[in-house]
């Protein structure tokens, strides 16, 4: 069917031309480990629809993403996404799985076991004898594998001139492990390298620290999961459209045994604080909006200088639309969901994040600006409505 005769393509397509009607773009990934390539599926479908970002960030394998669709020309990134997932989830698990949960539960398990004895290709492989039987101080005894196969793996996949051209903004979450404080690395701020992402994926105590410029550092979801905070704090007052990809889950079900238990505990602790976040910004939005108000009241003559530049500044206050898109556990999955690196789970990862965005694009009416007054607008994905 011609792609302007098929009336999804057109849905598509119209909910992207919404999203041109503001000023900046942005992706916003979580970390998760192998689930990642939910993001990657989200990045798919949004591709398609024509809807480029201008600014990407994550946090651990959400750096790794971003990095790769800000670090590729727009034609390049879907190739360099598929050939990273594919690398990192290409070793054989079974020949054939049978149909039934219970057998997809038993192949998740052998395939995070795996994972655990022989790392992961292109990624991270086990140290040999390990860091207990390692002297203090040395290279391997402050992680469990070594990821300096990820630097070769990211030198393939990502062209960090292209990166730093600032076409797209990039930036990074990671933790500084002397002094804990969070810190993005930002390539508007700083020329970024292989070393910028594997530090914000750099999770103790599997990985090692990463050292940058005499500091070291560990994985951002250490600290913050989500690098949305950052974005919010912007003072460029752009209009933003921002679709925040998570990939754990704040609400669930109460566990019922321990594997439900360690899976539970897994999505509380790493799950976003959207709500945190925007809860924050709508006060300060709130506060700027009554404080434009008052300094309207006083007369045009009486103003002095800082004051008009105030108010004018206040008039021109930033909106910002999030589209929060959610992976939602299959019930086959357990608390190892993020090291289990199969070729069916990335397969099936990618696709929900693929078929949740075109079911988003479709209702296209959440894309409008928001009102001035509203400030920050959320939007959740009705998975079961397919209007």
């Amino acid at each position: 069917m011609d792609a302007l005769n098929d009336p999804v393509a057109r849905a598509l397509h119209q909910g992207a031309g919404f999203a041109r009607q503001y000023q900046r773009v942005a992706l916003v990934f979580q970390g998760g480990g192998a689930l990642g390539a939910y993001q990657a599926g989200v990045y798919n479908a949004l591709s398609e629809a024509g809807c480029e970002p201008n600014w990407v960030s994550g946090v651990s394998i959400g750096a790794i993403n971003a990095a790769i669709v800000g670090g590729n020309e727009p034609e390049n990134r879907l190739p360099r996404l598929r050939q990273f997932w594919e690398m990192v989830s290409g070793r054989k698990i079974w020949a054939f799985t049978p149909d039934g949960d219970l057998f997809r539960t038993l192949r998740n398990h052998t395939s995070a076991w795996m994972t655990i004895m022989m790392g992961q290709p292109g990624f991270f492989e086990p140290r040999f004898p390990g860091p207990w039987m390692e002297l203090a101080g040395s290279a391997g005894a402050t992680s469990y594998y070594d990821s300096s196969e990820l630097q070769r793996t990211l030198a393939s996949v990502v062209d960090f001139d292209i990166l730093n051209s600032q076409e797209t903004r990039v930036t990074v979450g990671a933790v500084n492990v002397r002094s804990g404080n969070f810190i993005y690395f930002d390539n508007v701020k700083e020329r970024l390298g292989p070393s910028h992402i594997m530090a914000s994926g750099a999770l103790p105590p599997a990985l090692p620290a990463v050292k940058i410029e005499g500091e070291h550092y560990w994985d951002g979801g250490i600290v913050s999961n989500t690098p949305l905070q950052y974005l919010l704090e912007q003072e460029d007052n752009l209009s933003t459209l921002v679709f925040q990809v998570d990939l754990f889950s704040a609400r669930g079900s109460l566990p019922r045994d321990m594997r439900d238990v360690l899976g539970r505990h897994k999505d509380i602790m790493y799950s976003s604080r959207t709500r945190q976040n925007t809860d924050q910004f709508r006060r300060i939005h709130a506060l700027r909006h009554r404080l434009a108000q008052a300094l309207a009241k006083i007369p045009p003559e009486q103003r002095s200088a800082e004051e008009k530049a105030m108010l004018e500044d206040l008039s021109d206050m930033a909106v910002v639309n999030i589209v929060h898109l959610i992976y939602q556990q299959k019930s086959y999955e357990g608390h190892a969901k993020d090291y289990e690196f199969s070729g069916t789970s990335v397969r099936e990862h990618w696709e929900a994040g693929y078929n949740d965005t075109r079911r988003t694009l479709r209702h296209h009416d959440w894309l409008a600006l928001p009102t001035t007054n509203d400030g920050v607008v959320v939007h959740d994905l009705h998975r079961d409505d397919d209007a």
